[in-house]
């Protein structure tokens, strides 16, 4: 374990650099355009623009990749992506900063699909679930030490912006240094997403419905705290919370994932998590400590309906097609944290900052609704015949569904055959 990440260092500095400096800029950028008095309905949609740049970015930058290779193809994308950082205060209009949150997600897709293509050339069998799940913890690590930099300077100037295009910058160094081989270039097999909804509409909504809450949360999160009177290092901290809560309930939800049906586990987390986002709405900052941790507990369960989400879809797939159906998950997230950032900031506009959690509310109780018809209509697959949970990230490409563990040869156990003849007489 020790040799495989000190092996993949260069690979982990980068990733630190690189998720810390766009985790830094995305909460600076809301916070700024609170400083600016915009309206949250126009900040939700300067702020999509990331989402809808990230999404295509997963969709073509592999044809990029593929004609100038894995360490040229980082470098541009890196350097894109810190040359947008210090155009932000050059002009504060809001269609130039539309245009640059679009670039910078099409830009971090690329870096992440090099990252991850990486990481995937080293997945085998015997390491594969412990790479995942550095990768994991070093990208939410990461995310959430790059609110805490917030602290360090004034978001009305242009100091802040700068630290985030060195950061940015510097994520180049690392990689660019690298004695590793380039992996080769292999498109990503997805599955339509109609075909997935016929087959699991409860993973496809589970997907959704957790990208509208972390992609708004992402984005209009910083919007929030301004809005309720925290101030910049209070927002700092109510942000990297959220992140880190968002990691930690991971695992021991899927525990509980293991020994229940996992439609009836995402139903109960879906109502908790609509209970929390309802007391958020009622607390406001009247406690700042309450209001953290009830935040803290949103998140953490909103966070966990992807893997969930992930889990009930591999459950009635068969193993060779476990890699499309994550891809196509991947996609069904991202449509979600472009639906998200919009519909909350306009709720935001009409009733004030708990009009994103109330929205909220709305949209986890009719996932819970969607996902109660589909237990009381259709059979569940026998616990003993579930995969195991993997606490799976969405912050990604498809390519990091190649490393998951679930993908490891399916027929290397010798009940595997009866498991699987049992999930898809039960789907």
């Amino acid at each position: 374990m020790t040799r495989m990440v000190a092996s993949l260092s260069a690979l982990m500095l980068s990733i630190v650099l690189l998720v810390s400096g766009n985790a830094f800029l995305t909460t600076l950028l809301g916070i700024r355009l609170s400083i600016e008095e915009v309206e949250p309905s126009v900040i939700g949609w300067v702020l999509v623009c990331y989402s809808i740049g990230f999404v295509l970015g997963t969709l073509y930058v592999q044809r990029i990749i593929g004609r100038v290779g894995h360490i040229r193809a980082f470098a541009v994308f890196a350097a894109l992506a810190a040359v947008t950082s210090l155009l932000y205060p050059l002009s504060v209009t809001m269609v130039f900063w539309a245009f640059l949150r679009a670039l910078t997600g099409f830009s971090i897709a690329g870096v992440l699909v090099v990252i991850e293509s990486w990481f995937s050339s080293r997945a085998t069998n015997a390491n594969r679930g412990s790479l995942f799940a550095v990768y994991q913890i070093v990208f939410y690590l990461s995310a959430a030490g790059g609110q805490l930099i917030i602290n360090v300077g004034d978001p009305a100037n242009f100091m802040p912006f700068t630290l985030a295009a060195i950061l940015l910058t510097l994520a180049l160094i690392p990689l660019a240094l690298t004695r590793m081989e380039a992996p080769p270039i292999e498109a990503v097999e997805r599955m339509s997403l109609f075909t997935l909804l016929r087959e699991s509409s409860s993973g496809v909504a589970g997907a959704l419905t957790s990208g509208i809450m972390i992609g708004s949360f992402y984005a209009l999160g910083p919007v929030y705290a301004t809005m309720v009177g925290l101030d910049v290092g209070k927002t700092s901290w109510f942000m990297a919370a959220a992140i880190l809560a968002a990691m930690l309930l991971a695992w021991p939800l899927g525990k509980v994932c293991d020994r229940f049906d996992r439609r009836r586990v995402m139903f109960v987390v879906t109502l908790l998590a609509a209970g929390a986002a309802t007391l958020v709405a009622l607390i406001g900052a009247a406690n700042l400590w309450l209001l953290m941790a009830m935040v803290g507990v949103f998140t953490g369960l909103a966070a966990t309906l992807y893997p969930i989400a992930v889990a009930i879809t591999n459950d009635r797939m068969e193993s060779h097609r476990i890699v499309a159906a994550s891809a196509t998950l991947l996609l069904s997230y991202g449509i979600g944290s472009v639906i998200g950032p919009i519909a909350m900031a306009e709720l935001m506009s009409v009733f004030g900052p708990a009009g994103l959690f109330m929205g909220y509310v709305g949209f986890l109780l009719l996932l819970a609704a969607l996902t109660g018809y589909r237990i009381s209509s259709t059979e569940d697959v026998p616990v003993n015949a579930q995969e195991h949970f993997v606490a799976a990230m969405p912050e990604a490409s498809p390519v990091l569904a190649e490393i998951d563990p679930r993908n490891e040869d399916f027929h290397a156990s010798p009940q595997a055959e009866e498991m699987e003849e049992q999930r898809l007489q039960a789907g």
